[in-house]
């Protein structure tokens, strides 16, 4: 993979331009692309010609000319936007989504759209696991994800409603980095769910996603120039524990351990009531919402959306106005809860993923361990550094305080590390 922050550092030192940095995605690109298929859109010449005019002008910005690909739900001016959707093939936004502006003016350079599944649903989109082509790469940041693993990207942007940034990155290997809701803005990017949709961040490490966050959002959050003190970590298995595979409570567990051996202090924590059923009306809330969000598409092409969404849209119109309050008020509640809950500990451990990428691309797998920290809008970090007995990843999640952002980086570093010397 790529580290950004390597690459930042030697375009820094006049070791590597940007035009650089575009040849090694590019080669990656030829090289890994036909199989694993993670990119909508790409315009290579164009780009390469862009990194050769505006190299000097780049290098001195924030993000050093890096190479970043985003998700195909982010509108760009320069690239057709689709949303993963026939309906939309060959869309042309008249303007950049918010996210992308920011990146741009901070020095990146948008090598190309990445896969989507469709409207950022469940229906898988042909995107491969780099790691094993046998295997999702999850969803639906699907191929955000896999352009970072294999090589193609050193940063990329995806979002989550449930799950679909921290899930694949889990499934990828990467490190996946969904910050507190809003930190990273959602004007210009295409709605599912609006009291839950949230961009964030994949790259090869803690240090690398946390550096491209703070370059883009200009906020203090980079940690790779500080020692990070070891934090207090909250094992939190969760009232759906016993969904995790075997392989994956191992890790868990194995996490918490090397945490612990190198300093962190570590403590059981039991999940509220509350949070339990906040956990339960995810659905509610979500699914309400993609029926309104998503109303154009269903009242005028209900044929041409893909079978699993247009199953959702069809049961969402059955939820009542007092049942989305009724999810509305408990969500309030649950965050109230989840700030008692976290009085003591700086950052909870959790599984990623129930398990490691399933097998076939016929599913992109379950958000049942990322669905309840969305709601809570609490920033979340996929670290990589584990496996199952077939070598594929095993990733657990680091689970933060709303708003605490470098925190909840600096404890993913520390375990980060902490797995890297066990």
């Amino acid at each position: 993979m790529l580290s950004a922050l390597d690459l930042a550092t030697k375009i820094e030192a006049g070791e590597l331009t940007p035009a650089d940095t575009v040849e090694l995605c590019i080669d990656a690109i030829k090289r890994r692309e036909p199989e694993v298929h993670a990119f909508a859109a790409l315009d290579l010449d164009r780009t390469r010609t862009h990194a050769h005019a505006a190299g000097a002008k780049l290098a001195a910005l924030p993000l050093r000319g890096l190479p970043v690909g985003f998700k195909d739900i982010f509108d760009t001016a320069d690239f057709p936007t689709s949303y993963g959707s026939s309906i939309y093939s060959g869309h042309r936004p008249p303007a950049d989504a918010s996210l992308v502006a920011m990146t741009r003016r901070a020095g990146g350079i948008v090598m190309g759209k990445t896969v989507s599944t469709e409207m950022a649903f469940l229906d898988p989109a042909g995107t491969r696991n780099p790691l094993n082509l046998a295997h999702t790469p999850g969803g639906s940041s699907s191929g955000s994800a896999a352009a970072v693993a294999a090589g193609m990207l050193p940063i990329a942007v995806g979002t989550q409603t449930g799950g679909s940034v921290i899930r694949p990155a889990a499934f990828c290997g990467v490190v996946g980095f969904k910050p507190s809701f809003r930190l990273l803005p959602m004007v210009g990017v295409k709605c599912f769910s609006w009291s839950l949709d949230t961009a964030g961040l994949f790259a090869a490490s803690v240090s690398d996603v946390a550096f491209a966050a703070e370059a883009i959002t200009t906020r203090d959050l980079r940690i790779d120039d500080q020692a990070v003190k070891p934090p207090v970590i909250g094992l939190m298995r969760t009232h759906f524990w016993p969904q995790a595979s075997v392989d994956m409570q191992r890790a868990v567990e194995q996490a918490a351990l090397a945490a612990e051996t190198a300093g962190a202090k570590v403590h059981e924590l039991t999940l509220p009531p509350l949070l339990e059923e906040a956990h339960a009306i995810h659905a509610t809330l979500q699914n309400y919402e993609a029926a309104r969000a998503l109303a154009y598409e269903y009242d005028n092409q209900r044929d041409r959306l893909p079978r699993l969404l247009r199953a959702l849209l069809d049961e969402a119109a059955g939820i009542t106005a007092e049942a989305y309050d009724d999810a509305r008020r408990i969500s309030k509640r649950a965050r109230h809860a989840f700030n008692e809950l976290m009085a003591d500990v700086d950052v909870l451990l959790t599984p990623s993923a129930p398990g490691a990428a399933p097998a076939g691309l016929g599913s992109t797998g379950e958000a049942t361990f990322n669905r309840l920290w969305t709601l809570i809008g609490a920033p979340c970090v996929n670290v990589p550094g584990l496996a199952d007995p077939s070598g594929l990843p095993l990733g657990v999640q680091i689970v933060g305080r709303f708003g605490r952002d470098r925190a909840a980086l600096a404890a993913s570093r520390f375990l980060e590390r902490a797995l890297a010397d066990a």
